[in-house]
């Protein structure tokens, strides 16, 4: 059995060693999926993708067309995201920052 230091010591290894291993965007990432996970209950706030011809024409969407649009920028936010983290886990960081910058877009966030 580990004494109470022992433990204190082999949390902090296990803490130093985790954040030695983070590449560059790991945090931006981290803040990324949260934002997703809060955003999931709101709809005006989950992914989106671009606007048809369609809805420039006035015409309206039908509950499938819109379930599909919501189907397909969901698959391409979670492309991007993890292609994100290859990337972060390769220590690109310039590709890594342009692939969050692109989930970015599809949350619709800055």
């Amino acid at each position: 059995m580990m004494s109470p230091a022992q433990m204190l010591c082999a949390m902090l290894l296990t803490i130093t060693s985790t954040s030695a291993q983070a590449g560059p965007c790991t945090a931006k990432i981290a803040q990324l999926e949260a934002t997703a996970r809060n955003s999931a209950t709101i709809a005006a706030d989950q992914p989106t993708g671009r606007q048809a011809v369609a809805a420039q024409l006035g015409h309206q969407p039908t509950p499938a067309s819109v379930a599909r649009a919501q189907k397909h920028a969901q698959a391409r936010f979670d492309r991007i995201l993890a292609r994100a983290r290859i990337l972060d886990a390769q220590g690109d960081a310039a590709g890594c920052a342009r692939a969050v910058g692109r989930a970015n877009l599809i949350l619709n966030t800055p």
